[in-house]
Formats: structure tokens, C-alpha cells, sequence
């Protein structure tokens, strides 16, 4: 099990790092192109963490509505929302905390990316 954890987590760093600048993508978008859909907490868990090494944009990953962790994952509250904010991505203040538009920020990955990443998994057998 431990080994299993540690491949989703190769996968995980191999997909986060792919998020292009400016875009946002969620903890499930991320557990889906890994092909484990259900993993979403696990994403969440790891990126806290640390456990998917260095060089890991992690700000740019938020919940499934588009909200952002704040202080939860980062040093500071507004940090996640800074480092968005100087990719050029827009956020608004609601009631659930600071979200980004996942519409217009989002990324939308497409078919073409999800092959390449399961052809880059078999190739590196995780």
C-alpha cells in the first residue's frame, strides 16, 4: 500500500507541475488525470504536506468551487491568493472565503493532455 501511495504521489507532482501559469485546476481535476478519481483528499493531503517534492505550484490548486485554502496549506492567509493574483489570476472575496473563476481561470485541460500523462505514467511504471 505504501508503494502505491508513494506512485500516486509521482503521478500527483507530474500533473501539478503541468498546471500552466494563470490557471487554477482542482483537487479532483488533479486526482482524475492521475486515474485514481476518488483520490481528491489525497491530493489535498499531500500538497500540505510537502509529499509531492519540490518546485510544486501548489497555489495553484483550489476546491472544487474554485476556493482557496489560505492559511490551512500556505505560510500566510493571503499568500495562495498573492501568488495567484500576480499569474493574473482574478479572485473575489465570498462568503466560503477567496475564489477564483474557475470558468475563466480554470484549466481546462484537454483529452490529449490526459493521454500524455497516463503514456508518461506507463512509461515511468507508476
Amino acid at each position: 500500500m505504501g508503494n502505491e501511495n508513494f506512485d500516486f504521489y509521482r503521478r500527483a507532482a507530474i500533473v501539478c507541475r503541468a498546471i500552466p501559469y494563470g490557471k487554477a485546476a482542482t483537487y479532483g481535476q488533479i486526482a482524475l488525470l492521475c486515474g485514481k478519481p476518488k483520490n481528491a483528499r489525497q491530493v489535498g493531503y499531500a500538497l500540505s504536506r510537502g509529499r509531492l517534492g519540490e518546485g510544486i505550484p501548489a497555489h495553484r490548486v483550489v476546491n472544487s468551487r474554485g476556493i482557496l485554502s489560505g492559511a490551512a496549506a500556505f505560510e500566510t492567509d493571503d499568500m495562495q491568493r498573492r501568488l495567484l493574483e500576480a499569474e493574473g489570476v482574478e479572485t473575489e472575496y465570498t462568503e466560503d472565503g477567496w475564489r477564483v473563476d474557475l470558468k475563466r481561470d480554470g484549466w481546462h485541460n484537454t483529452m490529449e493532455e490526459a493521454l500524455r500523462f497516463r503514456q508518461i505514467f506507463e512509461e515511468q511504471e507508476i
